[in-house]
């Protein structure tokens, strides 16, 4: 029994030297992991207050649009922009802005929105979709090398006849036929013989000279 009792001691004096050592330590580092718990819930509960905030923003916007109440639907959208910028709705947002500002024959204002889009989506569908109808607008505005520039970054396959189709837009705005033809001539290849819109290239490689089947 007094073995059993100088063991215990020894452990304890063993013990009680350690925390001596480490025990601020410990405790400093016990403080720092809750409190990383605490900010990680927090993160996460205001991450889904916010989304679902901006979803009720954006239902506005849609209904505003759908209503035909432009004031409504710039309001909810501008509202999305700055104060929801870090949610997925804010660049939906911008692009639906964006084409309201187009109606309207405002296009510096929708360029600004889609450049803000393409800029802060995380989607890259989104993302690229921004960058087609920024590529237009500056087309419309006769901003060329702009549009080239716009259109020339990576993108989805889902998009790649697009971005080929308004590139000879722009090229044949430039009076680069032979480039434009090339341009065509890469959209047609990316699609897919069902696809309607092919049609419509096929009319323009026709006007430049035909397609390469």
């Amino acid at each position: 029994m007094a073995t059993y009792d100088l063991d215990e001691q020894e452990r304890l004096d063993e013990l009680k030297a350690w925390w001596k050592r480490w025990g601020n330590l410990v405790m400093i580092g016990l403080a720092v992991a809750i409190a990383a718990s605490a900010g990680w819930r927090y993160w996460q509960n205001r991450t889904l207050t916010q989304s679902l905030e901006a979803a009720a923003v954006y239902e506005k916007l849609t209904q505003s649009l759908a209503g035909n109440d432009a004031k409504g639907a710039r309001e909810a959208g501008t509202m999305l922009i700055e104060h929801y910028k870090g949610t997925a709705y804010a660049p939906r947002a911008a692009l639906l802005l964006a084409k309201l500002n187009v109606g309207g024959k405002d296009l510096k204002s929708a360029q600004t929105q889609l450049e803000w889009a393409a800029a802060n989506s995380k989607e890259p569908a989104v993302k690229d979709l921004a960058r087609l109808r920024l590529a237009g607008v500056q087309l419309d505005l006769k901003q060329y090398e702009a549009a080239l520039k716009t259109l020339a970054g990576s993108h989805s396959d889902a998009f790649a006849f697009r971005f080929h189709d308004l590139k000879g837009d722009v090229l044949l705005a430039q009076g680069k036929k032979t480039d434009a033809r090339a341009a065509y001539q890469a959209a047609f290849v990316e699609m897919q013989e069902d696809n309607p819109y092919r049609t419509l290239v096929e009319l323009k490689l026709d006007a430049l000279g035909g397609a390469v089947k």
